[in-house]
């Protein structure tokens, strides 16, 4: 069984069991999010395409932590002109795992 589901402006394959880290959600560790917004549904043969989304499906998840990823440099560099700026940037990242759809 797979879904396209769609969180945080991105999409998502995910299938029962798998652990993705998605973009920032305001839930505590251990409490459980419902996806509704399921683009795509396969179950064994029968494949359903939504328009824009599957009707009636749904895609429920356990949130297992709230973390930051690695830093990540940004440096901005302008020559003969001694402009020279340099900024780092943690993306903060929730991870779930897929518990069923």
């Amino acid at each position: 069984m797979i879904a396209v589901i769609k969180t945080g402006g991105k999409q998502y394959v995910v299938s029962p069991g798998d652990k993705i880290k998605i973009e920032k959600l305001n839930k505590k560790e251990g409490s459980e999010i419902i996806f509704s917004d399921v683009l795509l549904l396969e179950k064994g043969k029968k494949l359903e395409i939504g328009n824009p989304k599957v009707k009636d499906a749904k895609v429920v998840a356990k949130v297992l932590k709230q973390g930051k990823k690695k830093k990540v440099t940004v440096y901005h560099y302008k020559s003969k002109t001694r402009y020279q700026v340099k900024k780092g940037h943690r993306q903060p990242f929730t991870e779930v795992e897929i518990m069923k759809i």
